[in-house]
């Protein structure tokens, strides 16, 4: 309560004046509320006993005071009589001496002028000289009293009235803005003709952007860096100030979320210390985008070079409730709204940024096709698709991972999808170029119609790639088998980890520990492998579907996970190995689930998807972020 503050403002309004006072208004005919109410408060008054200079009583004293001011002067050359001087000292204490009553004022004044009138006779009586000289004297003494020193207390002579500065106009008169009349006649041949321009100049224009990316390939080898296009005409007058009003945007929301602001960079939660070794998740920013609302979180990426930056696929996983797709990319500088949105007519399943071109966004849709996203030329639409001709898949693309550039410097990625199928996507050219690495056989043959063998695909749902060899990846199915696989080998496998008993969700490799790998699953479990050995050095029930694990990448024995009823777990295993170190509610609306985490490569913070569409951004306290020794 001491620290809590109370603002007041105090103003100029007297708060006890009546407000509803009114008067009869003889022009309007009606009552009026009086308005300019005097707000002055009075809190003492004092009669002053000042005297107007030109009033009577005032030229009396100062006759009496000029009289005074020649006596003393005479006295000064002359011996001073004692009467005179004791009648001069009273007539001074009575001037002096405010009187109370006004009759008392009028006798002490009649007194006065009598004493003065004696002092007078009697000079005039001792010295026939003296007198001769007072009346000489005499007649300029009231030239005398106007030339007296001015009153200090006469207010009115002060320069009190303040200067009325003098009004002044100014104007300025303009030329009429120039008009021209214009008048043309049109014909039908008129409009044909010109539409028949408007169709030729497309063509070139087509034709021109099919010869450009010829043309940069070129140059590229030549001078070794990229060449943009930019058409000038179709810059529109929003994009002029597109830059100035994003900047504005971040800082009103700056201002807005401060306080997340403030807990993002410097809270720290002291109450770790008493908890021992638990931690806890602090909620910051929420991200929510009007037309998402109704779609499922299905994929978050990172920006390798902008670490605020993060993509966001949305879809959604049930095969009946199927419509269209987005792609958002937030900053934790906006959380408000997106920095990029694309909307696609199939739902969004994967995204991944390329780590060497971190304006290249790769995507896989519910569709079966692959896109990449160029964030530098941003259009409605992929800069590169695929299609049924250009070998897309033919089940949903559950993940998408780029690769290291090929020997020719082209950028390439690869696909997993339900279809059995993991696919190579290379960039030729300006257009997708596919290899199918592996097809995923589950090993088991059906018998069809006529007795023919049909040999059943294994459905992938998840994969990655080894950070350190590069031909070395894992492949996770819907039958719960883990494949390692190898790019050399596109028949067989390198080894089958009899993994779950139920579809594994999510497969990562240790970004620390060059062996070890984790997987989770809707069979409740997670757990985590050495890929040179058959069985789980951990297992982790978590008592429902676990949706998606991710390794910290501040240290090697941290992970985390969420599950579907809305929980995010956050293990550390250098700390306890049996137990999470954080158990936490992420999501608050009953009947939404969790689908996906990802940590932030360089701030302690994680991002959490669900079925709503919403993400919440978590900081994590200061237990769960130690990093080992």
């Amino acid at each position: 309560e001491l620290k809590q503050e109370l603002t007041r403002t105090l103003s100029t309004d007297n708060p006890r004046l009546p407000q509803t006072i009114v008067r009869y208004s003889f022009t309007e005919q009606a009552y009026k509320i009086v308005d300019d109410m005097d707000q002055t408060a009075i809190h003492l008054t004092l009669n002053g006993f000042l005297i107007h200079k030109d009033s009577d009583e005032g030229r009396r004293q100062s006759i009496r005071s000029s009289t005074e001011s020649d006596k003393a002067s005479d006295e000064k050359e002359e011996t001073p009589v004692e009467d005179s001087a004791q009648t001069t000292e009273e007539a001074e204490v009575k001037e002096e001496e405010p009187t109370e009553d006004a009759e008392g004022e009028g006798e002490g004044e009649g007194e006065g002028e009598e004493e003065a009138e004696a002092e007078a006779e009697a000079e005039g009586e001792e010295t026939a000289e003296a007198a001769d000289a007072a009346e000489e004297e005499e007649p300029p003494a009231p030239k005398e009293s106007e030339k007296k020193v001015a009153n200090q207390f006469n207010f009115i002579e002060r320069g009190t009235a303040t200067l009325i500065n003098a009004l002044r106009e100014k104007g300025n008169q303009t030329d009429p803005a120039p008009f021209v009349v214009y008048s043309a006649n049109v014909n039908q041949w008129d409009i044909y003709d010109a539409y028949v321009e408007e169709l030729k100049r497309k063509e070139k224009e087509k034709e021109k952007e099919k010869a450009k990316p010829q043309a940069v390939k070129k140059e590229d080898k030549k001078l070794g860096r990229k060449l943009s296009y930019v058409d000038a005409q179709h810059i529109d007058a929003l994009s002029n100030v597109a830059k100035a009003a994003k900047i504005a945007e971040r800082m009103v929301n700056l201002n807005t979320f401060d306080d997340i602001a403030q807990d993002f960079k410097y809270f720290e939660d002291a109450s770790d210390e008493f908890r021992g070794q638990k931690g806890t998740l602090l909620p910051l920013w929420k991200f929510q985008y009007e037309k998402t609302k109704k779609l499922a979180v299905t994929a978050i990426s990172w920006n390798p070079k902008y670490k605020d930056l993060f993509a966001v696929g949305y879809g959604s996983y049930d095969f009946m409730k199927q419509s269209h797709g987005m792609l958002l990319l937030y900053t934790l500088k906006n959380p408000s709204f997106p920095e990029y949105a694309f909307s696609s007519e199939s739902g969004i399943m994967s995204v991944d940024f390329n780590s060497h071109h971190p304006h290249l966004l790769a995507a896989g849709f519910y569709d079966g096709n692959v896109a990449i996203y160029n964030l530098k030329r941003p259009a409605s639409q992929p800069s590169y698709k695929s299609g049924a001709k250009s070998g897309k898949h033919t089940e949903p693309v559950w993940q998408v991972k780029w690769q290291k550039d090929d020997m020719e410097n082209n950028a390439n990625f690869f696909s997993v999808s339900s279809d059995g199928r993991i696919v190579s996507w290379t960039l030729v050219k300006n257009e997708l170029v596919h290899v199918d690495v592996i097809k995923l056989s589950a090993g088991t043959t059906m018998e069809g119609p006529e007795g023919l063998q049909l040999q059943m695909l294994g459905c992938g749902t998840s994969f990655d790639f080894h950070k350190k060899i590069d031909y070395l990846f894992l492949v996770g199915t819907e039958e719960g088998k883990i494949y390692k696989c190898s790019k050399n080998y596109s028949s067989q496998f390198l080894d089958v980890f009899e993994a779950h008993h139920m579809a594994v969700d999510s497969v990562s490799w240790s970004p620390y520990h060059l062996k070890a790998f984790i997987s989770c699953s809707s069979d409740w479990t997670v757990k985590i492998w050495d890929h040179t050995i058959k069985t789980p050095m951990f297992v982790y029930d978590l008592g429902t579907a676990v949706a998606d694990v991710a390794w910290a990448p501040y240290s090697s024995t941290v992970f985390a996970a969420v599950t579907i009823d809305g929980m995010a777990y956050v293990f550390d295993l250098y700390i306890n190995k049996l137990e999470p170190l954080c158990t936490q509610l992420v999501v608050t609306k009953k009947k939404n689930k969790t689908t996906h985490i990802q940590f932030n490569p360089a701030y302690p913070v994680v991002v959490v998807g669900d079925e709503q569409g919403l993400i919440v951004c978590l900081k994590l306290s200061p237990n769960l972020r130690k990093k080992p020794k």
